[in-house]
């Protein structure tokens, strides 16, 4: 059966952004088990981590592949609407230097550092500055499934949604492709926050007993992802039988509370969405960008 979405009906809209200066937290840090380490963070133009890469192991923590960015520097406040606006998926556009006219894509925005990660070719990276500046057509805000008004949708381009792999099951229910399926239990830094439109929360992969029950360790950068038993439909919050499905924006990090970071996508109740594993549920796979150029 076909899932008929409305996306004649949603708004086109340009946002602006350039590069978010990279940043260090603190002259050191400690991890949840009692670990100190200096390492790199958010920000900046990342060259060696990209959409399909695993989100562990790296010598650095909440990790933005590609080109982090920002619309104002100097004005959190402003960052709201450069963030709602911008989908994962977007067709991103360079406007400025050597790179001027390379197209790139959305992953996802990062809460807090309130960071917008966009994938661009090594080709395109080589070119780029930190000066540079990203028009992003933003399209996706407000995209619904025609028949299933249950089922909330948030931050996604209505293309990757129809290239996705989404099934209607014949009891009304709709099969969801996913790379890993997380437990409640396992969700930290962001729950509780109403910012489903902007921002992102946090897997927690410190209890290995939980990251080798659930397959954790299989987490790449752009995998869609669901979240058992929470609901994110008005805000980020435990409910039985409800389901999250998102995209994985930033890396591991040692930080209590902290790990990988997922950008919601999609979120509805009484087990109305249904992951089904596939290796192949990765914005990556979908768009050819990343390790999947």
């Amino acid at each position: 059966m076909s899932l008929k979405n409305n996306r004649k009906q949603l708004v086109k809209t340009a946002v602006q952004g350039s590069v978010a200066p990279a940043h260090q937290w603190a002259p050191f840090e400690v991890g949840s088990a009692g670990e100190v380490f200096s390492w790199p963070s958010t920000g900046g133009i990342t060259y060696n981590v990209k959409i399909g890469d695993s989100v562990f192991d790296w010598a650095g923590e909440h990790i933005e592949p590609g080109v982090s960015t920002t619309m104002n520097h100097k004005n959190r406040k402003c960052e709201s609407g450069y963030q709602f606006l911008s989908c994962c998926g977007n067709e991103a556009l360079v406007i400025s230097g050597m790179a001027k006219g390379e197209k790139g894509t959305v992953l996802g925005h990062h809460g807090g550092v309130e960071h917008l990660m966009l994938d661009f070719s090594d080709e395109t990276l080589d070119k780029l500055t930190c000066d540079d500046k990203f028009l992003i057509r933003g399209y996706g805000q407000g995209l619904k499934f025609v028949d299933h008004p249950d089922v909330f949708i948030y931050n996604l381009d209505p293309d990757v949604l129809e290239a996705w792999g989404l099934v209607e099951r014949e009891d009304g229910n709709i099969e969801v492709p996913v790379n890993v399926i997380v437990p409640g239990h396992a969700m930290g830094s962001g729950i509780g926050a109403l910012s489903v439109a902007t921002g992102d929360y946090d897997i927690l992969c410190h209890d290995e007993e939980t990251v080798e029950k659930y397959d954790m360790k299989k987490l790449r950068f752009g995998d869609f992802v669901a979240v058992l038993d929470h609901d994110n439909r008005y805000g980020r919050t435990y409910r039985k039988a409800a389901i999250t499905i998102g995209v994985v924006i930033h890396s591991d990090s040692p930080l209590a509370g902290h790990g990988p970071g997922m950008m919601t996508l999609m979120s509805a109740c009484d087990a109305k969405l249904v992951p089904v594993l596939s290796e192949d549920a990765n914005l990556g796979v979908i768009k050819e960008i990343g390790r999947f150029a």
